[in-house]
């Protein structure tokens, strides 16, 4: 069977391909290249020993989305990474944002209306959620005005594919994301920020590595045991383990609503300083850090209740917070050569 990843070359659409053709699937990649590497796909065939279809794609272009459908008329599934993702750049920079995220979504959508069954697999955020009221976050939490144009898009993404479930043959499964880190064990895929990194645990490793001067942890006065933020950290390899659970239960009618929503998390949240602590233990290194003022857009805490997803889908997160601050901290020194 053919899916199609887009953004599949970027951090968690490389590792769900890699799991993907683990599971015998066709896969075919849609990417830009506008945050990614074509380097990227030597890593997934010395992973899985098969390379992956690749066509370099803008799918804000609806023209170009709409010849690739025709051209691959027998896709049986769509598994939707492409999007822009830097919370502080949404806020500067809101309209790219809508563009990139909804536009790309609307067309993608509008081509899989026109088949007699369709498969899509949304990546979506915790962000929907906001500060949620109660931790662990469930899926009925209520979802709140997003704090940034990138939150909103996943929120507005949400509500596009609800709508466009109801009217048409799309099938649909939304995985709200947490806090993906690390990198594939063999360490020949990874996260790739370009650039400074927007992400905690690029920047650890990166300073751990010497490239930063030092780690600045955003405010100590949270209310939280140790004064700075809590996020629920999830190995990507359990994350993009995940999206083929979800494509299978698609494809095998397993569905019981057009539209199902799952948490993707580890259950436990972490603070800033956990992590720190984290990698000191697993590199052997002393973490360079300053506290710096809290910075707008971050919410206090943000973890998972992962019931649904452990139960329904029959998932569950295996790896530690230090197995994968390991994995991240292997890949970065390999690609440090």
């Amino acid at each position: 069977m053919k899916i199609l990843v887009t953004g599949g070359l970027g951090f968690i659409g490389s590792h769900t391909v890699v799991e993907l053709q683990n599971e015998g699937f066709e896969v075919v990649i849609v990417d830009n290249l506008s945050n990614s590497s074509k380097e990227v796909l030597k890593g997934i065939v010395s992973i899985t020993g098969k390379m992956p279809l690749f066509e370099k794609l803008d799918l804000r272009v609806k023209q170009s989305v709409q010849d690739f459908f025709k051209k691959h008329d027998d896709v049986a599934g769509v598994i939707h990474f492409a999007a822009s993702k830097a919370v502080g750049e949404s806020v500067e920079n809101p309209l790219l944002y809508y563009e990139n995220n909804i536009a790309a979504l609307v067309y993608i959508l509008q081509e899989l209306e026109k088949k007699p069954k369709a498969n899509f697999i949304f990546s979506s955020s915790c962000t929907v959620y906001g500060q949620a009221e109660k931790m662990p976050i469930t899926e009925n939490a209520p979802l709140q005005q997003p704090m940034s144009p990138y939150g909103n898009t996943k929120k507005i993404g949400e509500e596009i594919i609800n709508d466009v479930a109801k009217a048409t043959n799309i099938n649909a499964i939304l995985l709200r994301y947490f806090n993906p880190i690390g990198s594939h064990p063999s360490a020949e895929i990874g996260e790739l920020p370009l650039g400074v990194p927007q992400n905690l645990v690029p920047f650890i490793t990166q300073t751990g590595f010497g490239l930063r001067k030092e780690l600045s942890v955003f405010g100590n006065d949270y209310p939280t045991p140790d004064g700075t933020c809590i996020r629920d950290y999830i190995h990507v390899v359990d994350l993009a383990k995940a999206h083929v659970i979800a494509l299978q239960r698609l494809l095998n009618n397993k569905n019981l609503d057009k539209v199902e929503t799952f948490n993707l998390g580890t259950g436990t949240g972490s603070s800033v300083l956990e992590v720190i602590r984290s990698f000191e233990k697993v590199s052997g290194k002393k973490l360079p850090y300053k506290i710096v003022p809290r910075r707008e857009g971050d919410i206090t805490e943000a973890y998972a209740n992962t019931d649904k997803a452990n139960t329904i889908l029959g998932w569950k997160a295996q790896s530690s917070l230090d197995e994968a601050m390991a994995s991240a901290w292997k890949w970065e020194q390999k690609i440090r050569g």
